[in-house]
This record gives structure tokens, C-alpha cells and sequence, in this order.
């Protein structure tokens, strides 16, 4: 098979490019310029995300798999969530409308997507029937999937994937939580009742897999973890692993002082569970948070919290 993949320079994008091709498939990425750092296996082609990509110069495609957007995790103003919003529903909007171009059209689109779709939502248990939030990234989700779904009006299956917090060593959220807990100054989020819904990056890349390959997979599933966990029980978890105290109480005021508006989204409570992978037939191979950070940072807890 050939998969088009869009934000494969990235953390997710980067595992994913290596599990297509360790599985025998061919693969196209859509970048601003070519990166050393990817496989020679890997075509690139080049995208400018504010207009349409050119596909016509691309052999016939079987499916893509959309990770492309500018990253979220940064201070934020205005212009730069004009840019998180323009590049995530604009850019999927100029895929979509280059799919509906091509003669011999991909079977499926997996876009990704984020569990900041359903917003604040306290204690409440999150499937993919839940209604979305209000906020700027439940908006922004809703409309990011929205055009993803479009895909439908041009013959293709399409699946958005509502991704949580991903665990790696190599990018995403954990190794900015290792730095405080290396030197014994973790602890959780004000009062840690908080959910984080989360996920091993092995799973997500399987997930990702799954979905593309999997034809009763279509509309949005929850790239997540089956068991979220409270922020407090998350910081105890990762305490355990590195065997380091946390005893540390993370006021809002304290982060918001580093992280500006994003600090409130990181305080929001989002209890999500993969409901529709899960009754697919997706089997996970970390469910649980423990044994996903004992995988990550056994190595790295066993030799003295020296590697990252």
C-alpha cells in the first residue's frame, strides 16, 4: 500500500513513518522543506499548507493520514492562535479539496484530532457520542474535524482521532514532566481531582494504523488510553517510577506565569475512554498508566535519571 502522511517530521508523524514502512509500505510526506532527519524510504513532496497540495504529481495513494498543524503547546496571543487555527482546518480544508481533484482517490483519510473537542467536563465519562465543548480548542476541534470529514462528500472513508495527552520519550508531554521530578520538584496540578486522559505512543501509532486499515472504523474515535487517570493520580504514578518525591502543589497562577492562556486548558478535567476502538477490536498493548511509564522510563529510572 501507499499513504500519503502530512506532519511526518513530528513526534507522532516521525513513529508513524517508520511503522509503515517497517510493515512493507510506501510512503509520501507533505512538508515545507525536506528533513534530514527522515527515511530515505520516504518521498517528499513539498506543501505549503495555505493553498492545496499538488497530488497529481504523486503515484496513486491508498490513504493518508493528516498530522500536519502548528503546535499547540506554546504561549499563546492572538496571532498565534490564528495560526493553530488556520493551519488544522484551512490545511484540511486545501487536502481535502486536492483529494476531490485526483482521478484514482485514496480509500481513507485519518485526521488527527484532540480530546480538547469536548472541553472542561469535570468527572463526567467521555465516549465519541459526547457533545463538544465551548472553548477555543473544543471549537477549534469541532471545526478541525469537520473538514476532515468532508472527505466523506468525495468517496473517502474518514476518521478523525481525538488524541490525548501521548506519552514517549522522544516527544509530547513526558519529557517536560521529567525535569521537575529529576530534581524532586514534581507534584500535581492544584487539587490533581482533575482527569488526564492519556495514551502510549505505541498504542496511538497502532491505533492510527488500526484505523486505516480497519473498514467498519469511520466517523471520530478517541485516541486515548481505556483508564484516565486524575492528575494526582498520574504525578503519584510517575513518582513511583522514577522514584523521586512529588510533594509539590501547582497552583494555576504559578503555571499561567509560563504558559499564559494555555495554563487553563492544562487544568481542564477531560475523563475520555475509546469506546468505539475498543468495540472495533483494538487491542491495546498499554492500557495501563503504570506499566506505559514503567516501558518509557525503566531504563531511564534504573540509571539514575541521567538520559531523557
Amino acid at each position: 500500500m501507499t499513504y500519503l502522511v502530512t506532519g511526518a517530521t513530528g513526534f507522532i508523524g516521525r513513529k508513524l513513518v517508520r511503522a509503515l514502512l517497517d510493515r512493507g509500505d510506501a510512503v509520501y510526506y507533505l512538508a515545507r522543506k525536506r528533513n534530514a532527519g527522515m527515511p530515505s524510504q520516504a518521498s517528499f513532496h513539498p506543501w505549503d499548507m495555505s493553498r492545496p497540495p499538488e497530488l497529481n504529481a504523486l503515484s496513486r495513494i491508498d490513504g493518508i493520514f493528516h498530522l500536519a498543524g502548528e503546535s499547540i503547546a506554546q504561549r499563546w496571543n492572538a496571532e498565534v492562535k490564528k495560526r493553530i487555527y488556520e493551519t488544522r482546518v484551512e490545511g484540511t480544508r486545501h487536502l481535502v479539496a486536492a483529494v476531490a481533484r485526483l482521478q484514482h482517490k485514496p480509500r481513507v483519510l485519518v485526521s488527527a484530532s484532540a480530546v480538547g473537542y469536548y472541553g472542561n467536563r469535570g468527572d463526567e465519562l467521555l465516549d465519541e457520542s459526547a457533545a463538544p465543548g465551548d472553548d477555543f480548542l473544543a471549537v477549534l476541534c469541532r471545526d478541525w474535524e469537520d473538514a476532515a470529514l468532508s472527505a466523506r462528500d468525495v468517496g473517502l472513508r474518514a476518521v478523525p482521532v481525538r488524541i490525548a495527552t501521548v506519552l514517549g520519550r522522544e516527544g509530547g508531554a513526558l519529557p517536560a514532566m521529567l525535569k521537575p521530578f529529576r530534581l524532586g520538584l514534581g507534584g500535581r496540578f492544584g487539587t490533581g481531582k482533575q482527569w488526564v486522559s492519556w495514551i502510549h505512543i505505541g498504542d496511538l501509532v497502532r491505533l492510527l494504523l488500526f484505523a486505516v486499515d480497519t473498514e467498519t472504523v469511520k466517523g471520530a474515535i478517541n485516541g486515548t488510553s481505556p483508564q484516565p487517570v486524575t492528575n494526582a493520580e498520574f504525578t503519584k504514578a510517575l513518582s513511583r517510577v522514577l522514584h523521586r518525591p512529588a510533594p509539590f502543589v501547582i497552583p494555576k497562577f504559578a503555571l499561567k506565569l509560563v504558559m499564559g492562556e494555555l495554563a487553563d486548558f492544562v487544568f481542564d478535567s477531560q475523563r475520555v475512554v475509546p469506546k468505539a476502538a475498543v468495540e472495533a477490536g483494538f487491542q491495546y498493548e498499554f492500557p495501563e498508566l503504570d506499566n506505559a511509564l514503567a516501558d518509557l522510563l525503566g531504563s531511564v529510572a534504573s540509571a539514575g535519571i541521567h538520559a531523557s
